[in-house]
């Protein structure tokens, strides 16, 4: 007895599956991985509220297989993936409340089935603690449930690697084969670009391996090719070739190039969901000391991996993070929390072997002096995303309310579908009020001005403006109708343009 108690304390420090007789173990374990996803999907629901209205970039998306408005302009960088991921529900419905429980649901099952992947390669507690780790943070929490693509990123981005280092291991597992191809092509369905970035370690990898090696690699690039297949050939039918397509991509970011946007990430950890342009002082270094922390938890868990001996699968999702968070600390002139969420979840369980090995022994006893430091700065860290979390669901409520209101404004001036709006926030005050939109100018132009004057004289249109700016020239002779955070210029309806004859 005392003997398997051993070889069971060295399994989990070495993070191997338990042994033992039976499969209570392991299905402790997956009650345990169900019970954080569980969680997840509660909080979710708890604390960011399915109320809570579509932003901009989720009425993108949600146009294009919705009821509610016409497809809004698709710029380049897009790709199809959520709106295939919202089809099942926005396809029939306008509820956004349904919309939300239906992918806090599905956000909290691609969660589960991303920490199962990994069961042969850590232990159930240290894929519990760091799937609590990256579902604690306010930027997953507020984007579990919407309708983006980076947190489907990040759960392809955990299936892929963690079926990769299964299949290097054994070359008989079919099921990690299939999870390679599975994970890589969710994230390219997502965002194509991010998933070669996630990707570039595994196919630096495959590229090396003796020639054995080919089945891993036929699932990981036939995954990355099936995901990516539908954006390549949009690219072709609609943008020019993907040549266009990836320079138009880089033009609407700005100009892929060196930026060193690292202070931008940093002062967008206070909630701002688009950092663009990113000026103002730095937050409080209570809400920056997780960001900090992060990289020193992964060089501890990089230490203890080469001391037992079992680097790859600690070194592995640590690679696949970095390189994952170069492009968006490196590379583009701005910044979104969310861009950074596959290196998170790729962190996450590497970071909690660490913390589980600081606060135990190697015999597996807890160490009281370690866990009680680590459980108060856990807790300190939770109150801290709970605040931004709080701060940042009020404002974007507030935002998205202003459109509703807009809405109901623009219909009482006699803007109802069909209907054209252009100007300042067009996109998402069009996909309230079941317009479409149009725009002459900047990352979304879609039309001109001619074509604008042409749609005035058989439906309702309307240009939104900042409060006191001057509306566009093809707007100056429009009716000019004024609210708190936008004013509204109706052009002359069709009937009294033409007149009564």
């Amino acid at each position: 007895m005392a003997h398997g108690t051993h070889a069971m304390l060295v399994g989990l420090r070495r993070g191997e599956p338990a042994p033992g007789p039976g499969t209570s173990w392991r299905t402790r374990g997956e009650w345990l991985l169900a019970a954080v996803a569980a969680a997840f999907t509660l909080a979710q629901l708890l604390l960011v509220r399915p109320g809570i209205g579509l932003g901009w970039d989720e009425t993108v998306y949600v146009s294009q297989v919705g009821t509610q408005a016409p497809a809004a302009f698709f710029s380049a960088p897009r790709a199809r993936g959520v709106s295939l991921l919202v089809a099942p529900v926005a396809s029939w419905s306008t509820s956004t409340e349904l919309l939300r429980v239906y992918l806090a649901v599905l956000s909290g099952l691609g969660l589960y089935l991303a920490l199962r992947v990994w069961r042969a390669l850590f232990p159930a507690r240290v894929l519990a603690l760091g799937g609590a780790l990256f579902a604690t943070l306010w930027i997953t929490l507020f984007y579990g449930p919407q309708a983006m693509p980076n947190h489907w990123v990040a759960i392809g981005a955990l299936v892929c690697v963690g079926c990769f280092l299964r299949a290097r291991a054994d070359r008989a597992d079919r099921a990690a084969l299939w999870g390679v191809a599975a994970g890589a092509a969710l994230m390219a369905w997502m965002r194509p670009a991010d998933a070669v970035w996630v990707a570039l370690p595994l196919l630096v990898l495959v590229v090396t391996a003796p020639a054995r090696r080919w089945r891993l690699a036929a699932a990981l690039v036939g995954g990355l090719v099936a995901g990516a297949a539908e954006w390549v050939v949009e690219a072709y039918a609609d943008y020019g070739g993907l040549g266009r397509r990836l320079s138009e991509a880089s033009d609407i970011q700005g100009g892929l190039g060196w930026h060193l946007a690292v202070d931008d990430q940093l002062r967008s950890l206070v909630g701002r969901t688009l950092c663009r342009p990113c000026t103002g002082p730095m937050p409080n270094p209570a809400v920056l000391a997780w960001w900090f922390v992060l990289p020193l938890l992964a060089v501890v868990a990089l230490v203890v991996a080469v001391r037992t001996r079992r680097t790859a699968p600690t070194l592995l999702p640590l690679a696949c993070a970095t390189t994952a968070a170069v492009p968006y600390l490196f590379m583009i002139g701005y910044a979104a929390p969310r861009f950074l969420q596959p290196a998170y979840a790729l962190l996450a369980i590497p970071v909690a072997a660490a913390l589980l090995h600081l606060v135990t022994t190697p015999a597996g006893r807890w160490r009281p002096m370690a866990a009680a430091l680590v459980a108060i700065g856990l807790a300190g860290h939770l109150a801290v995303q709970y605040a931004v979390l709080d701060r940042t669901v009020d404002r974007t409520t507030a935002d998205r309310r202003d459109w509703a209101r807009t809405a109901d404004h623009l219909h009482r001036l006699g803007v109802r579908p069909p209907c054209l709006l252009t100007g300042h926030e067009a996109i998402p005050v069009a996909y309230y009020t079941g317009c479409s939109s149009a725009a002459t100018g900047g990352p979304n132009a879609n039309s001109t001005r001619a074509d604008i004057l042409r749609t005035t004289r058989r439906m309702p249109t309307a240009t939104l403006t900042r409060p006191g700016a001057a509306p566009p020239s093809y707007a100056r002779d429009w009716g000019t109708h004024r609210s708190a955070v936008r004013d509204l210029h109706i052009a002359p309806t069709p009937a009294r343009r033409d007149g009564p004859g």
